[in-house]
């Protein structure tokens, strides 16, 4: 068989023992051994990584294979195939010659096929009179069929390998989400904690990711967000037993209707409240210290019952029931009214506020829409709304007529500003490298 011979190239190219470790392996194949050319090329395509070649030599290689005129790749069909460059080329779709020899020569050396050279160096086929091949010169394909299960196992294993990245990309996912939506919560019911510092380390891990990461950098990343994620839930968890000890079961319900009669929100149907929120302000470090007063409710068709709120200095009412957020928050997701603060600095709420008049006049807001806004809302969260809309003035048509849709939304008690502001602050953050 010509596969237990043992041949050296044609020219200038030289012998090397592991070309004649690819023939000696080659002339191992077991009589009855065979395998589907075109299912262990598919494999091969799968384990190109571990195998050390590209997609060309591939292209050649299923050329070469094309011209093997059984599906099976056996030892009692012959596996010598014989084209030359030019009948290459032209299957190769027009892949030039030295290009062909070159990928060839990559296949050779990859240990996935063996010379046999004729003494010429030319490939051909010399058949005996009744048209059988007699002997033939050109590639052989047995070490293909030596190394198939070899092959497939490579294939498997990349495979698998890939279906771990995937599911690796996916918790990365989920935990990203749940992460940022913790966070959201948490800021949204004013819990307190560092949440804007977990923030900024949650972002610190994604952005930290290459832009081609492997597989141990995603597993630690992975790593680092489970025990992040866990932090954050044990801090939330505290906080509900804390409010259950306390003995107060509604907080709970507040997650989802915020039916707590001593929150800002709605009472259920048949009943009305007044709410009034007082804050205290620092003005060096934007730090807002609300506390809520609760008013009195009264039956439908009853007479109102209304208490007077006290005001002292510095104090103020946040309208509408809105929750109010720190300073340093609402500049961190809106940082473009920065400019527009006296001499280009925004040091407290009153800066914010003289940054939003000249926003508002910028945006072609009306001052009727505008003092309706700080009358609903209060003028701090009217500033903060006004630095929003600046934020996103590429995306917004009408910026008076989005304020007074968010007036009514907010009169109605169907608007919280904490949504919009996270929304900004993820949308401010440096770019982070993609992971699934």
């Amino acid at each position: 068989m010509e596969t237990r011979n043992v041949t050296t190239p044609f020219g200038r190219r030289s012998m090397t023992l592991g070309m004649l470790a690819n023939q000696v392996m080659a002339g191992e194949i077991k009589p009855d051994q065979s395998v589907d050319k075109w299912k262990l090329f598919r494999a091969l395509c799968e384990a190109k990584p571990l195998l050390g070649i590209g997609d060309r030599a591939l292209a050649v290689l299923n050329a070469l294979l094309s011209f093997y005129p059984k599906n099976e790749l056996a030892q009692g069909n012959g596996l010598i195939v014989f084209p030359s460059n030019i009948q290459l080329s032209l299957r190769t779709h027009g892949m030039a010659e030295q290009t062909v020899r070159r990928h060839l020569a990559a296949l050779v050396e990859a240990g996935l096929l063996v010379r046999k050279d004729s003494p010429n160096g030319k490939r051909y086929v010399r058949r005996d009179r009744a048209g059988e091949v007699d002997e033939a010169f050109g590639f052989s394909l047995a070490p293909l069929l030596a190394r198939a299960e070899e092959i497939e196992q490579l294939a498997a294993e990349v495979m698998a390998e890939r279906l771990h990245v995937q599911r690796l990309r996916e918790r990365i996912t989920l935990s990203r989400r749940d992460i940022a939506k913790l966070i959201e919560a948490a800021v949204e019911e004013e819990i307190p904690g560092d949440w804007q510092g977990l923030y900024r380390e949650f972002r610190d891990l994604i952005e930290g990711l290459p832009r081609s990461p492997t597989t141990s950098q995603l597993e630690l990343l992975l790593d680092e967000l489970t025990a992040l994620r866990a932090d954050i839930l044990n801090r939330l968890e505290i906080r509900v037993k804390s409010t259950k000890q306390r003995g107060n079961a509604d907080y709970i319900e507040r997650h989802i209707q915020n039916s707590n009669p001593e929150s800002t929100s709605e009472l259920e149907p048949g009943f009305e409240t007044k709410q009034g929120a007082i804050a205290e302000q620092d003005n060096d470090r934007g730090a807002v210290t609300l506390e809520k007063g609760r008013g009195e409710a009264a039956h439908p068709g009853g007479q109102k019952k209304e208490e007077e709120q006290s005001r002292r200095p510095g104090v103020r009412n946040d309208g509408g029931g809105l929750k109010s957020f720190p300073l340093g928050l609402v500049l961190q997701a809106c940082p473009e009214i920065l400019a527009y603060g006296p001499g280009g600095a925004i040091r407290n709420w009153r800066d914010l506020m003289a940054a939003a008049v000249i926003v508002r006049s910028m945006l072609g807001v009306s001052p009727s829409a505008y003092e309706e806004a700080a009358n609903v809302m209060g003028p701090e969260n009217a500033a903060t709304v006004m630095a929003c809309i600046l934020e996103r003035g590429g995306h917004i048509n009408s910026a008076g007529g989005y304020l007074r849709g968010l007036t009514r939304r907010s009169e109605k008690g169907e608007f919280a500003i904490g949504p919009m502001l996270m929304a900004l602050l993820r949308a401010n953050a440096p770019a982070g490298r993609k992971v699934g």
